[in-house]
């Protein structure tokens, strides 16, 4: 058994943005110098999103750093990257992305604890602005409890 990395690479914008609906876990269709990369923490999810095409998800603009040893066979840094989901939940992906207001948005990017790339990827709905505001509200007052409470 391998040991699971603790690499947890967070979509931070995506929770502020939007309202997480629900949420799935797939697996990552990656090249030997993109798992390595990952390994190192050098991937980012900031701009990404998935699409449904042929009955496949992808997820488009992710950046994966290349690997600092790779050759001449080194990956490109953002290419459409395919995820492994099960047929009922990309039916279930593509009925929802369907409606108006909904999309499918990558959350986290990890290392399960048998050394697999993972991706936790939710249906979400755009937040209004009034929204937003009271997402920095919650924050701010949470913030302020806390630092009460160490007083």
């Amino acid at each position: 058994m391998k040991t699971a990395n603790n690499v947890n690479i967070k979509n931070k914008r995506a929770t502020f943005d939007y309202e997480i609906l629900e949420t799935f876990v797939a697996g990552i269709v990656l090249s030997g110098t993109e798992i390595k990369s990952i390994r190192l923490g050098k991937a980012g999810l900031a701009d990404t999103f998935c699409y449904i095409n042929n009955g496949e998800v992808w997820v488009k603009n992710m950046y994966v750093a290349e690997y600092s040893f790779g050759s001449y066979n080194n990956h490109q840094i953002r290419r459409d990257r395919k995820l492994l989901l099960t047929k009922k939940e990309i039916a279930k992906m593509q009925k929802m992305s369907q409606q108006s207001g909904y999309t499918i948005v990558p959350l986290k990017l990890f290392i399960n604890e048998k050394g697999l790339a993972k991706m936790s990827v939710g249906i979400a709905r755009g937040k209004k602005e009034y929204d937003k505001r009271q997402s920095i509200r919650e924050r701010e007052d949470k913030r302020m409890m806390d630092r009460a409470m160490k007083k």
